[in-house]
């Protein structure tokens, strides 16, 4: 035992999830669609990056080996003779949605095995006695939105009547979730999350699994721009989760980025934030150079999905998976004896795909550190399996879920 490190490239897929036509993604592929693109010259947007996808330590650590096994073809581009030095797999999700909150409790050990509840595709989307007693609790002069919407599209649309008549943008997805959109200087940043807050208490009865606080900033549509001050006001997992065992045992959590509220805090020892991937990595790794014995940081990288998936933004993702790639060394080395890290995904969100939702996919299952041998893990059934997997690593009470590696 030593420390444990769990990496989510939010949104990565690897496509072929066994029940995808259930969801309407069938032939969806995350990972697999934008090498596909690159490889074609199709992600050669806005200057960022050009040719093939260059991802050598993510295909050393057996990405694009656990891509194939799961989607049935190697994706093009990517060398397929490189022999992996973790212990590769992929995983398929039992819970029974594909939204954030399902994906990280599972991988952290508990299946979401019952449905959220979800807002109808008709415009408005919201029950109106909920958003009349929202106003009324909350002393606003009405909402705007009311609809399923894209967020960065709904802000450019609505942002400026907002600043302009105090109404806070609502809007949901295919997702269990009520987001709010305002402008953190007209409307308030802590007026946004009071909010919510009371937008979650009345949501209770829908079982909606997240509120959303989107905080903007900006003076008109071409430069409305949201903020790091995000905050995921999320339903508590309803039972415990590898968080909670590993700080009954007395070992730290430390989240780094949106973690400890998709887990609603419980059993985060501490959290840290920042405002991107690079960022977020440099907090990643000052907690490799710092955190105790039997620790486990739990590390969410969400630009891959709310700048990129949800945008459709095939050249922005490959850009972003070559610069997770090229630091990937920086966390490996500052690993220690014992420590064991799992890369994976939470869904997918195939920036090729029509609409701007989640995919439904399965993901990877990258088990690497200095004493891990390599291996293939081939299919597992759950997410939970990383989970099990961690538990037993760390010398901690066994979870319900999952079978550990």
């Amino acid at each position: 035992m030593s420390r444990a490190f769990i990496l989510v490239l939010d949104s990565l897929g690897l496509g072929g999830a066994v029940d995808a036509e259930k969801f309407g993604d069938t032939g969806a592929d995350t990972f697999g669609h934008i090498a596909e693109a690159c490889a074609l010259g199709r992600a050669n947007k806005d200057g960022l990056r050009a040719g093939p996808l260059v991802i050598p330590n993510l295909t050393r650590l057996g990405l694009a080996h656990a891509a194939a096994a799961s989607s049935g073809k190697f994706a093009p581009g990517l060398d397929a003779t490189v022999v992996p030095t973790s212990a590769w797999g992929f995983a398929g999700e039992k819970s029974f949605g594909k939204d954030t909150p399902s994906g990280h409790w599972e991988i952290a050990g508990l299946p979401v095995e019952y449905d959220w509840g979800y807002f109808p595709k008709t415009e408005p989307c919201f029950p109106p006695d909920l958003i009349s007693a929202l106003v009324s609790a909350c002393d606003l002069p009405g909402i705007l939105g009311d609809c399923h919407a894209s967020g960065t599209t709904i802000i450019e649309q609505l942002g400026a009547e907002h600043i302009r008549t105090g109404k806070p943008i609502c809007y949901t997805s295919a997702d269990s979730v009520f987001q709010i959109a305002a402008h953190e200087e007209h409307f308030g940043l802590e007026r946004l999350l009071d909010v919510c807050a009371e937008a979650q208490r009345l949501l209770e009865p829908w079982s909606i699994g997240r509120v959303i606080a989107r905080p903007f900033v900006g003076d008109k549509p071409d430069n409305f721009k949201r903020t790091a001050n995000r905050r995921d006001l999320t339903t508590p997992p309803h039972d415990n989760t590898l968080l909670d065992h590993v700080a009954n045992a007395g070992g730290e959590v430390v989240s780094v980025g949106k973690v400890s509220d998709i887990f609603a805090g419980r059993s985060v020892s501490r959290t840290v934030k920042a405002g991107d991937t690079n960022g977020l990595f440099d907090l990643m790794l000052t907690e490799a150079d710092t955190a105790p014995e039997g620790a486990l940081v739990f590390v969410n990288f969400v630009d891959f999905d709310s700048l990129f998936g949800h945008r459709r933004n095939v050249s922005g993702y490959a850009a972003e998976l070559e610069k997770i790639d090229k630091r990937l060394p920086e966390f490996e080395a500052r690993m220690k004896a014992g420590d064991m890290a799992i890369m994976t995904a939470d869904h997918g969100c195939d920036p090729t795909w029509p609409g701007s939702d989640h995919t439904r996919e399965n993901v990877s299952f990258l088990m690497f550190g200095p004493d891990v041998k390599p291996r293939e893990l081939g299919r597992r059934e759950s997410f939970a399996d990383m989970g099990q997997t961690i538990a037993q690593h760390l010398e901690i009470e066994p979870l319900k879920h999952g079978e550990a590696c």
